[in-house]
């Protein structure tokens, strides 16, 4: 068996298309996708509804290349012996219209725009503190770890829940629908991002389906769309509550850093610290003005009952005075009176006073002259009897 080496090989299939005069400076139309730049090179390919061409230019003009426009470029097909690989080498590129599937771009965003899908008053806030993140896209790429680890590197008390989907290909526009829907009905999370890489028009298309506009704008959760690049936009850009840029930057708009809400925290317990500190500096101030009106209102009615006291014990001093004056006159009297009446004062006048058996006897008819009786004088008593005679 004859065997030949790889080099052999790629320089006999190289020759063969430098051999062939009908493959130089060809013009070939096709859709651009795929777009990407060097230092010295424009790669992308272009390609129709069923093959796909590789190609690469030289030229620095080609910087403006849009994917999804049709074009018509000039060349030569080229094998590199090297790497083995095929290129369309292009050294004169020429628009053709627009690309279909730019086209049906451009008639979906027109359709739902009248609609009011990319109305900003359906768009929803963002909320400010998230916990947890639902997130549309597939668990085999690198977004879902792009965002991973941003978000739990800036914050790691938050939560992501994945709903894995296709990101690209037949019915994948159908299963990122059913995400956001399912998402839309989950009340775990506080937000929903619809994920994916970068890649052409053609790749990036289950996004600009209707289905996944639809599901979109109905969404009752925040959504926030990172699909594709910085230059990529897809309708579900227009619809969505917000537009990252990428995957990462959604999730550094979702994950406060945990060390700023740790400043945040401190700054809220000073704030608030001072101002329960200015609330009780106002309260003692009340306190204490307070208490001394309640001071001052007490040596007030304490000195008013001062004073109604001592008027009162004055009033009542001068009545019992007086009533004690009046008293007295009226006992000197009476003793004036009784004085006058005191037997002894009469005795003392040269009266005597005679009793008999205990009974005064003021009537000569009244003593019993059988008995003896007593005469009671000033300075004495006798006892006499009269010997019978009345």
């Amino acid at each position: 068996m004859n065997t030949i080496t790889v080099t052999k090989f790629n320089n006999y299939v190289k020759n063969i298309f430098n051999a062939e005069e009908l493959l130089h400076n060809i013009k070939i139309v096709g859709e651009v996708f795929g777009v990407s730049y060097s230092k010295t090179a424009t790669y992308f390919s272009i390609k129709d509804e069923e093959s796909s061409l590789p190609c690469i230019c030289f030229d620095s003009a080609l910087e403006g290349l849009q994917e999804g426009s049709s074009v018509v470029v000039t060349g030569s097909p080229n094998f590199y012996t090297k790497s083995g690989r095929f290129n369309f080498v292009v050294t004169k590129l020429e628009p053709y219209g627009q690309g279909v599937l730019f086209q049906r771009f451009i008639e979906m965003r027109d359709k739902l725009a009248k609609e009011g899908l990319f109305d900003e008053a359906h768009k929803k806030k963002i909320p400010e503190n998230i916990k947890r993140i639902g997130v549309v896209t597939s668990k085999e790429g690198a977004v879902l770890q792009d965002i991973k680890n941003v978000t739990w590197r800036r914050n790691p008390n938050i939560d992501i829940v994945l709903y894995s989907t296709k990101v690209q290909g037949k019915n994948a526009e159908f299963e990122i629908a059913d995400g956001i829907n399912f998402f839309s009905e989950y009340d775990g999370v506080d937000v929903v991002v619809v994920a994916r890489g970068g890649g052409s028009l053609d790749d990036l298309w289950a996004y600009n389906t209707e289905v996944v506009a639809r599901a979109a704008y109905a969404c009752k959760k925040p959504l926030i769309s990172a699909v594709g690049h910085e230059v990529d936009f897809t309708i579900i850009d227009f619809v969505s509550d917000l537009r990252a840029p990428t995957p990462s930057a959604a999730a550094e708009l979702l994950s406060n850093e945990r060390k700023g809400l740790e400043n945040t925290f401190k700054k809220c317990v000073g704030r608030l610290s001072r101002q329960i500190s200015s609330i009780l500096a106002d309260k003692t101030l009340q306190f204490q003005g307070t208490k001394n009106l309640i001071l001052t209102l007490m040596e007030d009615n304490v000195k008013n009952a001062k004073n109604s006291l001592t008027k009162l014990t004055a009033n009542i001093s001068n009545k019992l005075n007086t009533y004690l004056v009046q008293k007295d006159y009226e006992t000197k009297l009476k003793i004036e009176g009784l004085k006058r009446h005191n037997p002894l004062d009469i005795l003392a006048l040269g009266y005597a006073k005679i009793e008999q058996q205990g009974l005064n006897i003021s009537k000569k008819a009244e003593l019993d002259t059988n008995k003896p009786f007593e005469i009671n004088f000033i300075d004495g008593k006798i006892t006499a009897i009269t010997g019978g005679e009345k």
